[in-house]
Formats: structure tokens, C-alpha cells, sequence
């Protein structure tokens, strides 16, 4: 049975809340600012509701930086380094707003307006995405440990910028096939070594930069003209040697892709001369069967991406073409080229290892429908020199 106390102008109650399990006496709670008895009377009646069907949970006093320390373990255990990564940096991200504050402290209405906050200091929505979606698996294993009993992130919703009505239907950019024709006749006539192999296989096979980077010559199958894409290149700090391969990021990324004659071919002869370099170099080659290694300065190691996307500016300079794209747009031309020619979507999604991909489709429906539109003008055409 609970018992009332006023203080000054505010009412306090006292109820116990159990047995304490390590000396078997009784525990109590007290809970106190209420500004009438009535309203401290509901508040012990709603505990006491709790502790007699076995529902109450004693929040712990974790500040959010104790269980972040906690969490990170227990997620980062089971991921990969590129997810922990991420996991970490919007945690520092969630600190910077209740890094001393104690877990059961913050609110639905704290949590709102840290996302409107994030929002108002320029990070995107993506990145208030990615924070959003943390915060949600924190304060569920928050709840699951019996550390608080509300989440505050429940029911909120991240903030989105406004866009333009038809901006969601824009493709992403891509370059057209006269434009990739400039852009890989560039590359082979004025591109650093390996310049041309490297963008010619991204164009013709629509895999991930990152795809390319982890390719070895055991993934090449040259009587099958196919690439076996089974890993991925993870490199943050772009510090050659402390690079790591892991496993795709979806099970519809492991795939085995057929590739066109030409890049075989590319690939033999560049097959010719990296063995010529091994034997030069010897044991210095940092020989573990890459096909997309570096030639100076740690010779064998794959590149990493920072080092095609600067020689993807180089040459996008000096083609003239539009400065902003970058390897992944190879991607993108990759996929407009196949709608083009008339693949379906679904066997494109197969082959550049989607399960579902947004921009994906928008490419793919951009060019199939300025193809439909075309066929009707070419009916028109037709009928008016009748």
C-alpha cells in the first residue's frame, strides 16, 4: 500500500516495488513532484497495477554514452566492418545530443526535436535516415534489456526535405551511348595505365566499383566469357594497405555475370603484362592474384576507390563530358544501355545484383518510355508521308 507525502507545494508517494533478490527485504520506490494528492494517487495506483501483474520494470540509471558502450559491442560482433563503422558514427552522431543524459530521461519530444535539430545543421536526409534507423534498434535493446519501458523513437519520423513535384521521377545520371563511346576512346587513347580495362569493364558489366576492386583472376573465367562477383572491396581510409574484402552486401550481389568478348580479351593482355611486372619485381609483388593491382608504391595491392574516381576526373576533363558523374554512373549507363536495348528489368536487376533498386527503375523507365515516345513519333512519321 502506497503512502502520500506533501512537500512544500508538491506531493510525493512511496510504494514497494518487491523483494530485493540478493537479501530478501522489501524494496520501495518513491516518486515525487506531483502538483495534487489526486495526481500522485493514480501515478502509485498505475504502479502498483504493474508490480501486481508481474509488468513493472525498474528503469535503470544507464546515461546513453554507458549503454552505447554496451551496444556497439553487442552489434558490432556480427556485422561487417563497413556496418560497424556506420553504426559508430551515428551513435557519436545520437552523443552529441544525449551523450550524460540518462536513458529513461529522454523523451518522445527530446528524440522529435534532436531529429529536427540534425536537420536544421545540414546533415541530409539520408544521413537523418541512417541516424533514425540506430536509434531504433538502440532503444529497442534498450527495452529488450529492461534498461527503459518506452522507447522514445517510437512514432517519429525523420524529417524530409521539400523537392520538386517531378524530382523523384528524375533518372539519376548516366552517360548516353555516343557520350560512353568518347568517354572509353579517351581512356584508351589518353588514359594512364590501366585506365581503359578499368572503365571499359565497369561499363560492360554494371558491376560496383567496389566489386571491381576485389576482382581476382580466379573470378575470371575465360572459356565461359564470365565473372564470378563473390566479394567486395572495403577500403575507408584510402590507405592501400589496410584494405579488407568482404562478403556483397546482399545475397542477390553474388552473382555470375556474362561479359562481352572484347573486355576478355582486354583482360588477357592485361593478364600478359602484370605477369611481365611480377616477374620484374618479384618478391616485392604483393602477389595475392588481383587483377586491378598497382603497378608502384606497394606494387600487387588493389586500387582503391578514391584512386578510379580521380582518374575518372581526369579523363571526364579531358573528353569534355559532364564533370559531375563518377564510376558509379557507369552503373547507370550500364542499365540505360541494356533497357535500350530492349532487356527486361528483371534480368537487369539480376545482373547488376539487386533484389530492388529505385534509381534503377527510374533509369530503366526513363529510357523505355522516351523509346515508346519515339515509336509513336516515327508512327506519325509514317502516316503523314502516306
Amino acid at each position: 500500500m502506497a503512502y502520500f507525502r506533501k512537500r512544500g507545494e508538491k506531493w510525493s508517494f512511496t510504494a514497494d516495488i518487491g523483494q530485493d533478490a540478493a537479501t530478501g527485504k522489501r524494496k520501495q520506490k518513491t516518486v515525487s513532484g506531483f502538483k495534487t494528492k489526486k495526481e500522485a494517487q493514480l501515478a502509485a495506483g498505475k504502479l502498483e497495477q504493474e508490480v501486481n501483474h508481474g509488468t513493472y520494470i525498474e528503469e535503470k540509471n544507464l546515461t546513453f554514452e554507458d549503454f552505447s558502450i554496451e551496444w556497439l559491442k553487442l552489434y558490432c560482433d556480427n556485422v561487417k566492418e563497413s556496418s560497424a563503422r556506420a553504426r559508430r558514427y551515428e551513435i557519436d552522431c545520437l552523443a552529441f545530443y544525449f551523450r550524460n543524459i540518462k536513458l529513461k530521461n529522454i523523451t518522445k519530444k527530446t528524440y522529435h526535436d534532436t531529429l529536427i535539430d540534425l536537420k536544421d545543421r545540414g546533415y541530409s536526409d539520408n544521413t537523418i535516415s541512417g541516424i533514425h534507423g540506430t536509434a531504433r534498434m538502440f532503444f529497442k535493446k534498450a527495452m529488450e534489456l529492461d534498461v527503459i519501458k518506452l522507447d522514445p523513437t517510437a512514432y517519429a519520423r525523420p524529417p524530409r526535405s521539400q523537392r520538386a513535384i517531378d524530382e523523384d521521377d528524375a533518372p539519376a545520371k548516366y552517360l548516353e551511348k555516343d557520350e560512353l563511346n568518347v568517354f572509353l576512346k579517351t581512356a584508351k587513347e589518353k588514359g594512364l595505365d590501366g585506365d581503359y580495362l578499368i572503365f571499359m569493364t565497369l561499363a560492360y558489366s554494371g558491376m560496383r566499383i567496389g566489386e571491381l576492386c576485389g576482382l581476382k583472376w580466379t573470378d575470371v573465367d575465360f572459356e565461359a566469357h564470365t565473372i564470378n562477383i563473390i566479394k567486395t572491396y572495403y577500403n575507408p581510409k584510402n590507405i592501400t594497405t589496410e584494405y579488407l574484402l568482404q562478403t556483397p552486401k546482399t545475397k542477390s550481389s553474388k552473382r555470375c555475370i556474362d561479359i562481352d568478348i572484347d573486355v576478355i580479351n582486354e583482360l588477357k593482355k592485361h593478364q600478359e603484362q602484370q605477369d611481365i611486372i611480377k616477374n620484374r619485381i618479384g618478391d616485392s609483388y604483393y602477389d595475392k592474384n588481383f587483377i586491378f593491382a598497382k603497378i608502384k608504391n606497394n606494387p600487387g595491392y588493389p586500387h582503391y576507390l578514391k584512386f578510379i574516381e580521380i582518374r575518372m576526373s581526369r579523363l571526364l576533363k579531358i573528353a569534355g563530358l559532364a564533370k559531375e558523374l563518377t564510376p558509379h554512373s557507369l552503373r547507370h549507363t550500364h542499365t540505360s544501355l541494356l533497357a535500350e536495348a530492349g532487356v527486361g528489368l528483371q534480368q537487369i536487376m539480376e545482373r547488376l545484383g539487386h533484389i530492388d533498386d529505385s534509381t534503377t527503375k527510374n533509369v530503366y523507365m526513363h529510357v523505355t518510355k522516351t523509346m515508346k515516345k519515339e515509336a509513336s513519333q516515327k508512327f506519325s512519321e509514317l502516316m503523314r508521308n502516306l
